[in-house]
């Protein structure tokens, strides 16, 4: 074949194979949040923010919009944007500032068996090259855009995941690109997959963010992955008495028997009151639970 034909060949393939790509229905594009109201250094209003979102997911040609008046099978996801902050930064070495832009998009969809709801961030910048209010804000608008371009793309990722088999989501989590293998581990933490959980537990022992040790916790909690207790133990040493609590709950939902023995020996032992009553209590609940479950698991024609 010659090299001219062969060409158009592999642009006609790339087209069909995109073509072929699925499409996502999406309700219109909703926008939450102070920063973009009376926001002087963005220059959009709400309106004009939901604007640029709309054009980014157009530009994807991944998603279908649908009015307030789509039939109830087609359940559009709902889009939330916010935009938690816009910033002037330096950087080392460099004399010009950079706008910076955050953008968070939650993806809801209901009418199924369970609601689902997922979030996907994005952080856009762009230098200032004029230093007056007018190169602020253009420099402001191009990190918007950025920002979108990115929530976009990684809602295409998250939205791509959940039409994938487990073993193709596996093969994911060693992917090269750090947001294919985040939203797999995501995904396979929402089906409970047993290859999700070593990994959740190294995000648990590496995070400085409170928010995301909670976050992570809970997932291994829904999870119910027994292999995570002795990590959650450990790290409950050294911590304030809030977040043991918290911890001495979340090893409570687990359950097994080293969850068990751990709350024992904290609801008798523990120094602080708060936490002994917290132990016990989980104690308590785990307990119940098991109870119904051996009951339930024997049937109805048995006495307890």
């Amino acid at each position: 074949m010659k090299p001219a034909l062969l060409l158009a060949f592999c642009v006609v393939l790339l087209g069909a194979c995109r073509s072929r790509a699925p499409s996502y229905p999406v309700a219109p594009v909703e926008v939450s949040g102070s920063t973009v109201r009376d926001n002087a250094l963005l220059g959009l209003a709400p309106e004009g923010v939901a604007t640029l979102l709309t054009e980014a997911l157009k530009t994807s040609g991944r998603f279908v919009q649908h009015g307030d008046d789509a039939p109830p099978e087609t359940r559009p996801w709902r889009l939330t944007l916010d935009v938690p902050f816009t910033r002037e930064v330096l950087k080392d070495g460099d004399p010009r500032s950079y706008a910076e832009v955050g953008a968070t998009l939650t993806l809801e969809r209901f009418g199924g068996d369970l609601p689902q709801q997922y979030e996907v961030v994005g952080l856009g910048e762009a230098p200032v090259l004029e230093d007056s209010p007018t190169g602020r804000q253009e420099a402001m608008g191009t990190a918007l855009r950025s920002a979108l371009r990115q929530v976009t793309d990684a809602a295409v990722l998250q939205l791509s995941a959940l039409e994938r088999s487990d073993e193709a989501l596996v093969q994911d989590l060693r992917a090269a690109d750090s947001r294919l293998s985040e939203v797999a581990l995501r995904t396979l933490a929402e089906r409970q997959h047993p290859a999700a959980a070593p990994l959740l537990i190294d995000q648990l022992q590496d995070a400085t963010d409170a928010d995301a040790v909670r976050r992570t916790m809970g997932t291994l909690v829904e999870m119910k992955a027994r292999v995570a207790v002795p990590v959650l133990i450990d790290l409950a040493r050294g911590k304030d008495l809030g977040f043991v609590q918290e911890i001495v709950f979340a090893v409570g939902e687990i359950g097994g028997p080293e969850a068990e023995a751990y709350l024992y020996t904290v609801a008798q032992g523990h120094d602080a009151p708060a936490v002994q009553a917290a132990a016990q209590q989980a104690l308590d609940t785990l307990y119940a639970s098991r109870k119904h479950s051996n009951a339930e698991a024997r049937g109805p024609g048995h006495a307890d």
